[in-house]
């Protein structure tokens, strides 16, 4: 499938920006970046201080960076169903649907869940139905972006901090210039997103808004992930 000329596979390409990082990432890097600087340039702008990151800095520092922004005293969180709702019973819903789908399309998730931002992006080229594959990007990857983007502003920052110190007396790893670095990467790929689909308005998103996409899954499944097939946006009532 293509997109404004564009196959839907350089989402899988992106995919391997936000996987725990290993010795091919600079190879990753490098053909996503290649990618980006032909058919988004600017998102290609936007990430370059990754890249530039990336090709100079050890694999092990990488992982501890990785491992600080999105697990250890996160800045923010790659399952968006956690993103999207927090610890709400539509989370569950969500991850059963996600599940799903994913294994409808084939597309193995390992040992991360299904919503997992990177599975998410590798089932977008997999998907057959156009129209809930643009459901699933402007109404779920692009609002989860916007608030994972939201979390590296300074006064998120500060009180992040304030309540690690406060609440566990943690060490705190702060005061470091890369700390912010996969910032790039996620504004990288909302640059990509905004190019091929339409986002849901944020300014009026709430968790109900999108029921429709989610009512349908069992509650008793919560344990598990997965997300809607189309026919559930047409006939699930809200």
């Amino acid at each position: 499938m293509m997109k404004n000329g564009k196959p839907y596979q350089q989402y899988a390409l992106m995919a391997e920006l936000f996987r725990y990082p290993g010795e091919g990432l600079r190879d990753h890097v490098v053909e996503a970046y290649a990618m980006l600087c032909r058919h988004y340039p600017r998102a290609a702008a936007t990430v370059r201080p990754f890249v530039d990151w990336v090709n100079a800095t050890d694999v092990h520092r990488v992982e501890e960076i990785f491992s600080r922004t999105f697990h250890v005293q996160a800045i923010c969180y790659l399952d968006l169903g956690f993103v999207l709702f927090g610890e709400d019973y539509k989370r569950g819903e969500f991850l059963v649907n996600m599940k799903r789908e994913q294994a409808a399309a084939g597309n193995p998730c390992g040992e991360e869940l299904a919503d997992n931002l990177a599975n998410v992006l590798t089932l977008l080229p997999l998907l057959k139905d156009d129209a809930f594959r643009a459901e699933l990007a402007g109404r779920v990857l692009m609002p989860a972006l916007r608030r994972m983007l939201a979390e590296f502003s300074p006064r998120k920052t500060e009180l992040r901090t304030k309540m690690l110190r406060r609440k566990h007396k943690a060490l705190i790893m702060d005061g470091q210039a890369d700390i912010n670095v996969y910032h790039a990467a996620l504004s990288a790929l909302f640059h990509m997103l905004e190019e091929d689909f339409t986002e849901v308005g944020l300014g009026d998103y709430r968790p109900q808004g999108i029921d429709p996409l989610y009512a349908a899954a069992p509650a008793s499944d919560c344990n598990t992930c997965s997300i809607p097939h189309s026919p559930l946006i047409k006939t699930a009532k809200p």
